[in-house]
């Protein structure tokens, strides 16, 4: 038996739910953006083989790789059930950068943990392999928070709802709508942006912030598209976090300036993204992006959707 598990790429953030909105993205063309984790059956306990294009920002040592983590806290969670793995053999097809506000560490998790669950017969809830997604994912970022691990995983735009029963909400989108999204090739780290963000904000801000949610959501329910992309404005992160993104500012002035409704930093950067109904400004921004926002070899532009199906596994 083998199972295969792709996870998508996602912006966290989505530049008006600072922490609390994630959305899952999936190129247009059918190009893959994310990671893709394969369990076969094996003689030993476990071993790690290391794929992909981004390979080579990965730790030399597998044992370094978080996804060889996830095999360890998964065992765990199977022998506090009475249950063990099984021997298995596990290739990471690494297709996302390290560090590019892509959500590259919650694909690697999701995928690996989503294989691993289907791999042995869903032994965990939902609800349970989703909080060690949560659990993994905070040893690379430095918190726990699912704005990256719960679209990854479930798909779509969801709302995060920690502190209820439930981890995050699915929110509609709007399925016209095209999100250009950027990866200029240079990495930030997620230490590195939360670092440069304030201690406290002005009370002005807060209230801002939290009137531009509440309006998103209600946008997003009742269909108002313009209100929706009014809205998506980010308040709390983008003012400080743009200084870290060479060409930010007139990146944005071109995506609005060219048929783009909304524009903001994917994460904590440094890959961005512009909304658009239009697929000629939609392949109008890309192309400026491409030529004039990426800094080197390692960038990438893609012209998506939002991912409504979140982590597919299947056979094979």
């Amino acid at each position: 038996m083998a199972v295969k598990a792709y996870a998508p790429a996602s912006i966290g953030n989505v530049s008006v739910g600072f922490d609390i909105l994630g959305a899952a993205l999936t190129p247009v063309d059918g190009t893959p953006l994310g990671d893709t984790v394969t369990i076969e059956d094996s003689d030993t306990e476990f071993s790690l083989v290391q794929t992909g294009s981004f390979v080579s920002k990965l730790p030399k040592n597998p044992d370094d790789n978080i996804v060889t983590d996830c095999f360890r806290v998964y065992r765990d969670a199977l022998a506090a059930k009475g249950q063990k793995t099984r021997g298995l053999r596990m290739p990471l097809e690494k297709d996302l950068p390290v560090g590019s506000g892509l959500g590259s560490s919650a694909c690697s998790v999701v995928s690996a943990l989503a294989a691993l669950n289907a791999f042995h017969d869903h032994a965990l809830s939902e609800d349970e392999i989703i909080r060690l997604m949560g659990q993994e994912e905070g040893k690379i970022s430095g918190s726990i928070h699912y704005d990256n691990v719960a679209p990854c995983y479930l798909g779509g735009i969801q709302l995060m709802l920690e502190d209820c029963d439930e981890i995050s909400e699915r929110i509609p989108d709007f399925s016209e709508r095209y999100w250009v999204s950027c990866y200029p090739g240079i990495v930030v780290s997620t230490a590195a942006a939360r670092k440069i963000l304030p201690v406290e904000y002005p009370r002005s801000t807060a209230i801002r912030f939290a009137s531009n949610v509440g309006a998103f959501i209600h946008a997003s329910h009742s269909g108002n598209r313009k209100l929706a992309a009014k809205c998506l404005v980010d308040v709390i992160a983008e003012p400080y976090r743009k200084s870290l993104i060479p060409g930010f500012d007139e990146a944005r002035a071109y995506a609005m300036s060219n048929g783009g409704l909304a524009f903001g930093i994917s994460g904590s950067g440094p890959s961005i993204f512009a909304v658009t109904e239009s697929m000629d400004s939609a392949k109008n921004i890309e192309s400026w992006l491409k030529s004039e926002f990426i800094q080197n070899s390692d960038g990438f532009c893609h012209i998506c959707r939002i991912d409504r199906r979140g982590t597919v596994v299947t056979e094979c």
